[in-house]
């Protein structure tokens, strides 16, 4: 294990009718202004955001509602609900839906209290934000992305066509209620699901010691996942595989498993880039550019990959090369069961993906020293052209 220090700042509320339940007092902490954070409205045909709205008027509180957060968040979006917050002196952001949500009220908390751009302040400075963000609160009505678990939050800068990672204000509280998430789509389920395998899988293959506790807890939440994912595909409205499901993407990104590790990222950062680009849905960009990706570098780290063949996948060959190497045909066929994408061409799109595009997508990716090799700008082009 390498050295650390951890402390987790967010105190979880889990559980059906965690809202009604605790809610009324969490409230009462806060001042009386409250900006309430969404999406495009689907809380208003679920129910939650009529019951949400019920418990603030019942506790006093003033609503001013921003509204709109797409998926992938713009900066432009965060400067909207960063001038809404100190317009109407708010005094607790609630942030109710996905990750794109929580995301990016982190930085419009941060961005609320100081009049200097955090963009430039973090991106190009790599300077910490100055002052002491809004108070942040997270209503999780999707999960998968773990965003109510940490103060991290990907922001797309359309000007820049940079889809990044900021840090600002980590939620002080999470409502975590399973029944929440019953409305969504089956794919955005799944998508999201595949999201929090994604982060347990990149956190795994870090460069590291072999044997680690916290490779072991990785492990268990893969594990998991995809248990959960597959109950899922039998009946998606399980409400036992839905709660495990939104517990295994908390745990993913609350920061256990990144205890006295290295977190590999490369392939988030290469589809945070595509998803700048082409605003694709994270999820899926994931699902289609992880076996690739695990194809490049799998010689680099067969022990670990037979560990996660025989640990995940059930691989039973005694040879690491050979189980390596099933692990990553089981992980392809895994996301062909669960409906997934596996080619750029099947991703939902703003812009035409081509041999051109996807130059300029890779030489734009952040290139990590974190995983069992770092990749070049060519070597990621060409894994993008295996995916097209």
């Amino acid at each position: 294990m390498e050295n650390f220090v951890y402390e987790y700042p967010t105190k979880v509320y889990f559980g059906k009718g965690a809202a009604q339940q605790h809610l009324p007092g969490i409230l009462a902490s806060y001042g009386p202004n409250v900006l309430l954070a969404y999406g495009g409205g689907s809380i208003k045909r679920n129910g939650v955001y009529e019951e949400l709205t019920g418990i603030l008027k019942a506790a006093g509180k003033t609503v001013t509602e921003f509204t709109g957060i797409m998926s992938n968040p713009t900066y432009a979006k965060v400067q909207e609900g960063a001038k809404l917050a100190r317009e109407n002196k708010i005094d607790l952001v609630l942030a109710v839906g996905g990750g794109s949500v929580v995301d990016c009220c982190k930085i419009v908390c941060a961005q609320a209290v100081t009049d200097e751009d955090l963009w430039d302040l973090e991106m190009v400075q790599h300077q910490a934000p100055t002052g002491t963000p809004i108070p942040l609160g997270a209503v999780v009505t999707a999960s998968g992305t773990g965003a109510e678990m940490n103060g991290g939050a990907v922001i797309t800068n359309e000007d820049a066509k940079i889809k990044g990672g900021m840090f600002a204000a980590a939620p002080r509280f999470a409502v975590l209620d399973p029944a929440y998430t019953l409305s969504l789509p089956r794919m955005q389920v799944l998508s999201g699901a595949f999201d929090t395998l994604s982060h347990a899988m990149e956190t795994y293959f870090g460069r590291s010691d072999r044997d680690n506790v916290s490779d072991e807890v990785a492990l268990a939440v893969m594990r998991s996942t995809v248990t959960n994912m597959r109950t899922l595909l039998k009946d998606i409205n399980d409400y036992t595989a839905r709660s495990n499901l939104m517990w295994t993407s908390a745990m993913a990104e609350n920061g256990i498993l990144k205890v006295g590790r290295v977190t590999d990222f490369e392939c988030h950062q290469m589809e945070h880039q595509l998803g700048a680009y082409t605003d694709c849905n994270h999820g899926q960009g994931l699902a289609v550019l992880h076996p690739a990706y695990y194809r490049h570098i799998v010689k680099d780290a067969p022990e670990k990959f037979a560990r996660f063949a025989r640990s995940v996948w059930g691989v039973t060959d005694d040879d690491d090369a050979q189980a390596a190497q099933k692990g990553i045909l089981e992980l392809e066929a895994f996301i062909l069961e669960c409906g997934l994408p596996t080619k750029l061409s099947q991703l939902k799109s703003r812009a035409e993906i081509t041999p051109e595009l996807l130059r300029q997508v890779a030489d734009s990716v952040n290139l990590l020293p974190n995983g069992p090799r770092q990749l070049t700008h060519d070597e990621v082009y060409q894994i993008f052209l295996e995916c097209l």
